[in-house]
């Protein structure tokens, strides 16, 4: 996530800028050059996968524009279990964007946005039930099986 957050994953604008000879359009949309925060907060492929985490989360009062806006929804005052929640989810949806992203690239397997929530919330689950035993997360998964 930190590789994330500092944006030195090797986007397809930052492999151009590098010198690299590539297309740089979104492995996604095929609309916008792929940068991070196109990629993980406006392709309308990822909105999907957002839109599912936010009937669990709450929603920002507006779409994530930037990563600023997404720490922000995440630091936000709200009880611990759904700060906590945001986290994880964040995280979570971060890493399998960017994991289907590579198999997009690499093995042209594409997955439908649907199915790469199922893999988000699938983890969560494994996350949550994995540390039932602590307080603050025993009421995460009913949190989060609304």
């Amino acid at each position: 996530m930190w590789v994330a957050n500092y944006d030195r994953l090797p986007t397809r604008n930052r492999l151009a800028a590098w010198g690299m000879t590539i297309a740089t359009d979104c492995p996604f949309c095929s609309r916008s050059i792929e940068s991070r925060d196109h990629m993980f907060l406006r392709c309308e492929y990822s909105l999907d996968v957002w839109r599912e985490v936010f009937v669990r989360c709450h929603p920002p009062v507006s779409s994530f524009t930037d990563w600023s806006e997404l720490l922000s929804w995440i630091r936000v005052v709200v009880p611990a279990k759904l700060k906590l929640m945001r986290k994880l989810a964040t995280q979570t949806v971060i890493f399998h964007l960017w994991k289907q992203r590579n198999n997009l690239i690499h093995s042209q397997i594409s997955l439908p946005a649907a199915s790469v929530f199922y893999f988000v919330e699938k983890e969560m689950r494994n996350i949550i039930s994995a540390r039932k035993h602590k307080k603050q997360l025993r009421s995460l998964m009913a949190c989060w099986l609304k």
